[in-house]
């Protein structure tokens, strides 16, 4: 199902939750929505699915307009984070409860019922567990059950609200590539909502970045990660150095740094901001380096550095142990930005537009 959302607006009480917010997805695609908490994703979804109404805007799907659709005429498959199952039914009944509950004018029989429960069982790898309860499954296992009932009704559309959330990490990493193999089997238009970048990067065809009721960005993990659109995505990305550099020519200059690894951009000469990954600092100790190492500690596989640069910025940087010359507090060192993402104006500025590599250094895939 392909689904096409504009100028999508929502508020409760004094709070605009979205503000005026444009999407497309098309049939097939598997869209995470990742954000920060109160960036507006799961309000988004649950309009998508009939749980709330906007206040204007547009929702098609397939061409039709659902927002003069109930809920129960949506066709939708929705799956919570804490499961929802009903702990007085086996997880057959689980499975089996949006099929039964149907009119009767278009309620599969019984037997249609119980092979489609068996059918779903199997290919959701939890054909032993058709005779127990919510209560004696594992997380792992009870959110499978929720995705079963969900596939169960055949959904138009596949909507999924922090589904791994609750979960330990070693069971979501496992989900998470089973979750896209049963995207893949059954050609499901899916949307996720989560906050977890591995997560929505793993999984997700594109990922539409949300911050305050507001899509920041939609791409790929690749042209995201190395092209942030605005300051919101490269903080929410971990650029967390925010480095005054002054413009000259397309290229970012500041005192004490050496830029040159950065593409020149198309942007006008003046003072800018420079977005930097603490990873993406190179350290090397120089006694006429012109930044002062502050403090540095080990986590075993990283050196975690506090630095002062010529400017007087504290800065934070992380490299790997392994060969690196020794790292002392009080040292002089030189600073190099291997990687970065520049905007014009300060960082009180508002929203900037970004730095436009020339030439784009890589093809962004589909």
């Amino acid at each position: 199902m392909s689904i096409r959302i504009r100028q999508m607006m929502k508020r409760f009480g004094s709070t605009e939750v979205l503000r005026g917010v444009d999407l497309d997805v098309a049939q097939g695609e598997l869209v995470a929505l990742l954000g920060p908490s109160g960036s507006g994703k799961t309000t988004l979804l649950k309009i998508i699915a009939g749980l709330e109404w906007p206040d204007a805007g547009e929702l098609r799907v397939e061409g039709e307009d659902w927002l003069q659709l109930e809920a129960q005429r949506r066709r939708i498959g929705f799956v919570f984070q804490h499961y929802a199952l009903f702990p007085h039914m086996t997880v057959r009944d689980n499975i089996a409860f949006g099929l039964s509950v149907r009119p009767r004018a278009i309620r599969p029989g019984r037997d249609q019922i119980a092979a489609k429960v068996e059918e779903l069982l199997s290919f959701l790898q939890i054909g032993h567990l058709g005779g127990r309860y919510p209560a004696e499954l594992s997380g792992g296992q009870r959110q499978r059950v929720a995705l079963g009932r969900a596939l169960a009704i055949e959904p138009k559309l596949l909507l999924l609200d922090e589904p791994f959330g609750a979960l330990d990490a070693s069971i979501r990493r496992d989900l998470r590539r089973w979750l896209r193999s049963v995207h893949e089997a059954t050609n499901s238009t899916t949307l996720f909502v989560t906050h977890d970048q591995e997560e929505a990067f793993e999984l997700a065809d594109r990922v539409v970045i949300m911050g305050a009721g507001r899509i920041e960005q939609v791409g790929t993990a690749e042209h995201i990660h190395d092209y942030p659109a605005t300051p919101f995505v490269a903080r929410f990305m971990g650029a967390t150095v925010e480095l005054p550099v002054t413009l000259r020519a397309g290229r970012a200059e500041r005192a004490g740094w050496d830029l040159t690894a950065l593409p020149r951009a198309a942007l006008p000469e003046g003072r800018g901001t420079l977005f930097v990954r603490p990873g993406d600092v190179e350290v090397r100790p120089d006694p006429a380096g012109e930044a002062r190492i502050l403090s540095a500690f080990s986590t075993g596989s990283t050196w975690r550095l506090e630095l002062e640069d010529a400017g007087g910025m504290r800065i934070e940087a992380e490299l790997p142990r392994r060969g690196q010359p020794e790292l002392q507090q009080g040292a002089s060192a030189r600073l190099r930005a291997t990687a970065g993402r520049v905007f014009p104006g300060g960082t009180d500025d508002g929203a900037a537009q970004p730095s436009a590599p020339i030439p784009l250094s890589k093809e962004i895939r589909r």
